[in-house]
């Protein structure tokens, strides 16, 4: 007699069994043939097949859901312990080789002209939010001076603690001589210079250096003559500072012919390698945010600057 509730027979299984051949029991290939626990998850990254893929990316830590949380709150998983040197709230950016950095649409901006406090969502390349950064001044000096306003940029993790601090003081335009160039200073934490990012002076192309503590230079970004995307991306290729050889970039990524044109709202993307030393990525950020300002901020009925002339 059949058990009350199973329509079969007591030894059929609800579920597929394993064949005998497998000796795992396991329903999907590991990555190196054979089999693999059928209770562990795969491992995340970039490229989600099993056949091959980056090592695993420990989640961003962030607040644990409380008991009866809704549906789709998942719990982070345990940070590792930082290494050491490296400042607090920055370790996951010593696993992760990109950062997508997306400028929050402001309606009042778009509707009135009215220039309000740039925000932005720092995302990894699974598009899950990592950092929220936003732009801390006063209305005249947005109003007033443009995309070349002073500033200081505060960075905040998913546990809302500012890691990284970004100071921009004002400077004006000069492309003929080299006086009153474009400089950020970058803090991580607050209080604790970690870098600069330093515009060189070039009579037609958008130069920069990334230094250290200490303004000596430990990278080159250049950008293209004229920073203006029609319909593309527009690329700043992330040099050595002696051999010149390509080790990364900043992108601005086309974002759509109707948020190009009404909007200022942008789309970037920052390639380095991995194992780039996690201050130095985290002042690729600042100079990332440091072009964004130079090149692409329009204010009221301002066209955004193409180029060092402009």
């Amino acid at each position: 007699m059949s058990a009350p509730g199973y329509p079969g027979p007591y030894n059929n299984s609800p579920y597929p069994m394993a064949q005998y051949g497998d000796k795992s029991g396991a329903p999907y290939p590991a990555p190196h043939g054979g089999y693999v626990d059928p209770h562990q998850a795969p491992p995340p990254g970039f490229n989600p097949g099993y056949n091959q893929g980056p090592p695993p990316v420990m989640y961003q830590p962030g607040p644990v859901p409380e008991y009866g949380a809704p549906p789709g709150a998942i719990a982070p998983a345990m940070a590792a312990a930082a290494p050491v040197g490296v400042p607090p709230g920055l370790e996951y950016l010593t696993q992760i080789d990109q950062i997508l950095i997306h400028q929050k649409v402001e309606l009042l901006e778009a509707f009135i002209g009215f220039e309000t406090n740039n925000q932005y969502e720092i995302k990894n390349s699974l598009g899950q939010k990592i950092y929220n950064a936003k732009e801390k001044n006063d209305c005249c000096t947005r109003n007033c001076c443009g995309s070349l306003r002073s500033f200081d940029m505060k960075i905040k993790d998913t546990m809302d603690r500012e890691v990284i601090r970004l100071i921009r003081p004002f400077r004006c335009v000069s492309c003929w001589f080299p006086c009153c160039l474009q400089e950020m200073e970058v803090q991580a934490p607050p209080g604790t210079t970690i870098g600069y990012v330093k515009q060189d002076w070039h009579p037609c192309l958008p130069k920069f250096s990334i230094q250290g503590p200490n303004k000596e230079t430990l990278l080159k970004l250049d950008g293209p003559c004229f920073a203006c995307n029609c319909c593309g991306d527009v690329n700043f290729e992330l040099k050595g500072k002696d051999s010149g050889q390509s080790v990364g970039r900043i992108s601005k990524q086309w974002s759509g012919l109707l948020k190009e044109v009404f909007t200022d709202t942008d789309n970037f993307g920052i390639q380095f390698p991995l194992d780039l030393d996690v201050k130095v990525k985290a002042v690729l950020m600042g100079a990332c945010f440091l072009i964004d300002f130079m090149f692409f901020e329009k204010v009221g009925e301002a066209n955004q600057r193409s180029s060092v002339f402009s």
